[in-house]
Order: structure tokens, then C-alpha cells, then sequence
């Protein structure tokens, strides 16, 4: 047999340079996910305008660090779902319950402060919970993604579809879900934390349920948060000044309420590895946001922040409770709970909340995909995971 002449191993050498730099592009674009619109579903931690919307607006001092003015979000400034779409390219989502000046052409927020994912029988004016549960927002949703693509397609003029989503990208959106926390606020409240753990095999049953209708109406790429350590949120450790041992754990977090957390976090990334095997085109991400803002308030100083568990707004203090914004008067003084000097250096916003800068720390250390699971960035979240 001939030697291959040197013009022909050039040839071959091309030819296999041209193959690998078209299959290498090609997974590449595959990665790309050129998502479109992101559709929201959660409580207060993702709400941009929901709850203020449908019942008292929220007032200042929210809003300012950033907007200026209060906007219905649950902080000075923007929330990790603002700096989500920052992050891919979109604009801030408007709360589909807010009629004034809402833009849905990239996507809808249908969280409401407050929500559960489990209907729960308490109210927003009894104990602030949400009447918009998960199963009414992806019902909400259903709604929406109807009407608009009705009146997207009878449009005649292109004016005619400003403000509104292309029908298209629903499949391609990005379906972003952070919810739970106040599932364990409510058991809190009224069961003992063995009795909570009892429950949650129904609230994760009600989730699937949600996730699957909202894979029946067409979504394939899901981003799900886990909860946060409840147990160090400042309206936890407050009003305690008599501890016995060993009821806060050694960041002065009270250790049952986030054992609880851990074990809700525990039984919903469960019932997500179900789910990635009954929802065979669905791309499942589980985001652990309970590790995330763990180590923020183990590394706060660190990081920049003042004492990890002190607030910026709002007055709790010996059985009293004055929420950000409000006053009242207390043994003949009045007591303003406004807003502190810094709220950059402080990572909760008003004892539940979390302020922009921290909500802004959080959100850099989870896009890429640092505590995800499959540990994909933000902007892969369309990739379906092989094996888990």
C-alpha cells in the first residue's frame, strides 16, 4: 500500500480539524439555552410587586437603595429573582397582579409574599399569609399563558402584541420556583416540629403536582430553590432570654427550626429526583439556597456584612414587634421602625427578608451553579441531566 502523499494528509488533517471545531461548536450551542422569559412562582423571597398589588401596598423604607421608591418587594433594593434576569439578559419581572405599567413580553412573577405551597386556613390580615398558594399561581398561569396567546394571535398590528410573550417562548422559558419557608412559618405556629416533619410528605405531593402541571402546560426548564436556614432569620432568635442549652447552635442560629428546614430541603430534593424520571423532557434544577445563605452568615464578616443575625428595619424587642416602616408607641414612647444608616453592611433586610446587598451576594454564588444540582449555570438550566 502507497504512503498517503503529503497534499493528502493535509487534506486529512483539515478535514479532522473542520469536524472537531463543528462538534465542539455544536455542543456548545446545544449549552447556549437562549432563554426568553422567565415565569416565577414563589413567596415574599421573589415577590416584585404581587401582594402589594392585591391588598395594602408595602411603604417606605422599601425600595430604597435601589428604586427609589417602595415597589413591593421585600427589601431595600432588588431580590436574587432581579439579579436572575439581570444575569440573563431580561428585564425585571412585573407581578402579574399588577396592572400598572406591567410588561410581560419576557415573562411574568406570580409569587405573592406570604404564599405557601400547601393551602393553609389563615389569612393575609390574621397572620399574613398569601391567598395565592402554588397551586393558584400555576393556575394564574394557565390563565395567562391562554389570553395572552389568544390575543397575541388575533393581533393585526405588531403594536398589537407589545407587552405581550410570543406563544413560542413558553417552552423555552425559564421556570424559576422558590417556595416553602412560609409552609414552615405556618407549622411553626400551630404544631410541634414533630408534627411539622408529619406533614410534609403532603406539602411535596402538592408540589409535584404543581411542577407537573406546569410541565403539562408546556415547561421544560425548571429552577428550584430549596428554604434558607428559618432558624437564623432574626425574627427567630429574637425574644429568647432565657435559651436553654443548646437551643441556638453555634452561629446563635436556633438549631430545631433549621433542622426542620433541613429535613423539609431533604424530602423536596427527593421528590425532585422523582420527578426528573416521570417528567421525561423536563430539565429539573435543584438550587441549594439553604447551604448558600448558611454560608454567608457563617462567613459574614468576611464578607463584608456587620453581625450575621441583626436586622436593618423594624423593631423586635422584649415581646414587641414593630415591622419595617411602621411606629407605635410603646410605655408612652413613640417607636419609629425605620430603616438603618447602612443596609449594604447588614444582611437582613426587616428580621425575615434579606436586603439587595446580601440578596446580591447570594445570587453570584448560585448562578454558576456552585450549589446546584446537576451543577449547571443559570444559563444552561435547559440541559436535561443524564444520570443524578
Amino acid at each position: 500500500m502507497c504512503a498517503p502523499s503529503t497534499k493528502m494528509l493535509f487534506l486529512r488533517i483539515l478535514f479532522a480539524f473542520i469536524l472537531i471545531v463543528h462538534v465542539k461548536g455544536a455542543a456548545t450551542d446545544s449549552q447556549d439555552c437562549k432563554i426568553p422569559a422567565i415565569y416565577n412562582f414563589g413567596d415574599s423571597n421573589s415577590d416584585t410587586g404581587g401582594i402589594s398589588a392585591a391588598f395594602y401596598p408595602a411603604g417606605p423604607p422599601t425600595g430604597e437603595t435601589y428604586f427609589g421608591i417602595p415597589t413591593g418587594r421585600g427589601s431595600d433594593g432588588r431580590l436574587i429573582i432581579d439579579f436572575i434576569a439581570e444575569t440573563l439578559g431580561l428585564p425585571y419581572l412585573s407581578a402579574y397582579l399588577n396592572s400598572i405599567k406591567a410588561n410581560f413580553e419576557h415573562g411574568a412573577n406570580f409569587a405573592t409574599g406570604g404564599a405557601t405551597i400547601r393551602r393553609v386556613n389563615e389569612s393575609w390580615f390574621l397572620n399574613g399569609v398569601s391567598p395565592f398558594s402554588l397551586d393558584v399561581q400555576v393556575e394564574q398561569f394557565h390563565q395567562f399563558k391562554r389570553r395572552t396567546t389568544y390575543f397575541y394571535n388575533q393581533a393585526k398590528n405588531k403594536s398589537d402584541r407589545s407587552n405581550l410573550p410570543s406563544p413560542d417562548d413558553f417552552s423555552k422559558a425559564l421556570y424559576t420556583i422558590d417556595i416553602g419557608q412560609n409552609d414552615l412559618g405556618v407549622c411553626f405556629r400551630s404544631l410541634t416540629n414533630q408534627q411539622c416533619v408529619a406533614t410534609f410528605p403532603d406539602i411535596m405531593k402538592d408540589f409535584a403536582t404543581a411542577v407537573q402541571q406546569l410541565y403539562d402546560y408546556g415547561a421544560r426548564a425548571f429552577w428550584i430553590h430549596n428554604t434558607g436556614p428559618f432558624g437564623c432569620m432574626p425574627i427567630a432568635t429574637t425574644n429568647h432570654p432565657n435559651p436553654k442549652p443548646g437551643f441556638f447552635d453555634e452561629l446563635g442560629c436556633r438549631k430545631d427550626q433549621s433542622d426542620v428546614a433541613i429535613e423539609f430541603n431533604k424530602q423536596l430534593k427527593d421528590r425532585i429526583i422523582q420527578l426528573r424520571t416521570q417528567l421525561p423532557h423536563a430539565a429539573l434544577t435543584y438550587v441549594d439556597m439553604y447551604a448558600a445563605k448558611h454560608r454567608l452568615i457563617s462567613d459574614a464578616k468576611n464578607q463584608g456584612f456587620v453581625d450575621a443575625l441583626s436586622y436593618c428595619c423594624g423593631y423586635h424587642k422584649n415581646g414587641v414587634d414593630i415591622w419595617c416602616g411602621n411606629k407605635a408607641i410603646i410605655n408612652g414612647t413613640e417607636i419609629k421602625a425605620d430603616s438603618c444608616k447602612n443596609p449594604s453592611k447588614v444582611i437582613s433586610w426587616d428580621a425575615v427578608h434579606y436586603t439587595e446587598a446580601a440578596n446580591h451576594w447570594i445570587a453570584n454564588h448560585i448562578i454558576n451553579g456552585s450549589f446546584s444540582d446537576p451543577p449547571v449555570a443559570i444559563s444552561q438550566a435547559c440541559t436535561k441531566s443524564i444520570t443524578m
